[in-house]
């Protein structure tokens, strides 16, 4: 094989992955813009619960406690640097570990950890994270939602998280929290670039009755159906 033949195929090769690239980013932007409309159930929407994203990972927010969901006995307040237990509101977010405990970021992100994650080559985790009040703005929309919404929202998040033989949520002792009120676990399912963590938030969404985009890889894909 000749010199010339070898860069073609190079060339080749880099012009396939450049096309894919494209043809990703242009769905990426159109196929958000086609929506999910909420679905009303007909109960009264008494539940709050937000959207939040931090530019980088998207949440959804809920009560910590209420008479259909103590989040507090699943996540303890234990788990997180400070240890209060007077917070009102728990942000859950899925996605993948390596970016997660490596990329809280942009700026910390490394190729080894992007194409990991593109490519379903590293594990998933869930941050979960404590919050006093929520503050609406570009970054973070309030949803209120019936009983039942709710209730199947709860079931989403909580069939996402890996449980030991017990049942229980299984815990990521790490110093690479965001926080003193945050905590890592350990998650099902393998994060890729055609299932974000918005991907996830999205779909969340969806099994609530509420707003969302028939796919999403970006939190601007959820959060343009809330403007």
């Amino acid at each position: 094989m000749t010199v010339k033949i070898v860069l073609l195929n190079i060339l080749k090769i880099l012009g396939i992955i450049l096309g894919i690239v494209i043809i990703y980013v242009v769905l990426g932007l159109l196929i958000p813009l086609i929506p999910i409309s909420a679905k009303d159930d007909g109960e009264k929407k008494e539940i709050p619960i937000y959207i939040y994203t931090n530019g980088v990972h998207t949440d959804i927010v809920m009560p910590v406690k209420n008479d259909l969901q103590d989040w507090s006995t699943k996540i303890p307040f234990a788990d997180t640097k400070s240890k209060r237990t007077d917070y009102n509101y728990i942000g859950i977010g899925w996605g993948d570990k390596g970016f997660y405990l490596e990329t809280p970021t942009w700026a910390d992100l490394k190729f080894s950890t992007a194409v990991k994650a593109a490519f379903w080559l590293s594990d998933s985790a869930m941050h979960c994270t404590y919050y006093n009040t929520m503050k609406e703005g570009d970054d973070c929309k309030m949803i209120m939602i019936s009983r039942s919404q709710y209730q199947k929202l709860v079931k989403f998040v909580e069939d996402k998280f890996d449980t030991d033989a017990n049942g229980k949520f299984m815990f990521i002792p790490t110093n690479a929290v965001y926080g003193d009120n945050d905590a890592f676990y350990d998650a099902k399912g393998t994060y890729s670039f055609l299932y974000t963590c918005n991907t996830w938030t999205n779909d969340a969404l969806k099994v609530a009755g509420q707003k969302a985009a028939l796919w999403t890889p970006s939190d601007f894909g959820i959060f343009q159906h809330y403007k």
